[in-house]
C-alpha cells in the first residue's frame, strides 16, 4: 500500500480502509435497505467534502497513511468516473455520508480481471452497515462486469474491514502491519444483473426524491425571508 499521495499523472488507487466502527452493521439480525446510487463528474465536490470531513484517525485507515487536505485534493482529482467505479449513499440533506471507490486494475500474470475496493464512512453514520452494504454493492457491479478477483488492502489493525472481506468468503494474507484479502467472484447471471439494475433504479429513484425534498426546502426557505423582509419593512413604514 503505498504511502504517499500518487503523483499527478498516475491512477489513484482505491487504497481501502474504514473505521472499524463504520463496517458492522447495528441490526444484524434484520434486513435495511440502504440505497446506493453512482457517481459521477459533477459529484467530485461532494467526494472532497466527504473525504475532508474525516478524522486523522479515520484517514490513516481509509489512505494507510496520515493523508492531509492536499493529498486528499489531489486524489479526488484523479478520480477517473468514466474508467472507475464510484458509489455513495446520501442523506437527506444530500451529504455524502458514506462512499466506495471500485478501481479496475490492469490484467497481469497474477491477475485477470480484477478490481480494488476502498470505503469511508462519516463518523456520525457509522454502525449502521453502510460499509458492508456498500461492499455488497461493488462485489455485485465488479462480477457483472466479468472482474473475478476483488482485492482489498487494508492495515492489519483495520479489523472490520477485514471481517467483512472474510465473511464473504476472502483469503486474507498479513504482511506485518498491512494486510490483502482477496475474494474470488462469481460469474454474473441474470439473477445477478436484473438485482443490480433493480438497486440503481431504487437508488436514483430515492437520489431524486431526496433532491426534490431539499429544493422544496430550500425554496421555503427563501419564501420565508422574503415574508420576513416584507413584514420588517411594513413595520418600519408604520414607525
Amino acid at each position: 500500500m503505498a504511502q504517499i499521495a500518487p503523483p499527478p499523472t498516475a491512477r489513484p488507487p482505491a487504497t481501502p480502509g474504514v473505521n472499524a466502527a463504520s463496517a458492522s452493521p447495528a441490526e444484524p439480525a434484520a434486513f435495511r435497505w440502504i440505497p446506493i446510487r453512482s457517481l459521477a463528474q459533477r459529484h467530485r465536490s461532494k467526494v472532497l467534502a466527504h473525504l475532508l470531513a474525516l478524522a486523522p484517525e479515520d484517514r490513516y485507515l481509509r489512505f494507510g497513511y496520515a493523508a492531509n487536505d492536499a493529498q486528499i485534493r489531489r486524489y479526488v482529482d484523479l478520480l477517473d468516473f468514466d474508467r472507475d467505479e464510484v458509489f455513495g449513499v446520501f442523506n437527506r440533506k444530500l451529504e455524502l455520508i458514506a462512499m466506495a471507490h471500485l478501481a479496475y486494475l490492469p490484467d497481469s500474470a497474477q491477475t485477470r480481471h480484477a478490481a480494488e475496493f476502498g470505503v469511508s464512512v462519516l463518523p456520525k453514520v457509522r454502525g449502521r452497515g453502510y460499509g458492508a452494504r456498500l461492499f455488497d454493492h461493488a462485489v455485485l457491479h465488479a462480477r457483472n462486469r466479468h472482474v473475478d478477483t476483488m482485492i482489498i488492502h487494508a492495515l492489519s489493525e483495520n479489523a472490520a474491514m477485514l471481517k467483512i472481506a472474510r465473511n464473504a468468503g476472502a483469503t486474507v494474507e498479513r504482511d506485518g502491519g498491512e494486510s490483502e484479502a482477496r475474494l474470488r467472484l462469481p460469474a454474473e447471471t441474470f439473477g445477478s444483473v436484473l438485482e443490480e439494475l433493480v438497486e440503481n433504479q431504487a437508488g436514483e429513484l430515492d437520489y431524486q426524491l431526496k433532491s426534490h425534498a431539499h429544493r422544496m426546502g430550500g425554496l421555503r426557505r427563501i419564501v420565508g425571508e422574503i415574508k420576513a423582509g416584507i413584514k420588517k419593512v411594513r413595520s418600519s413604514t408604520i414607525e
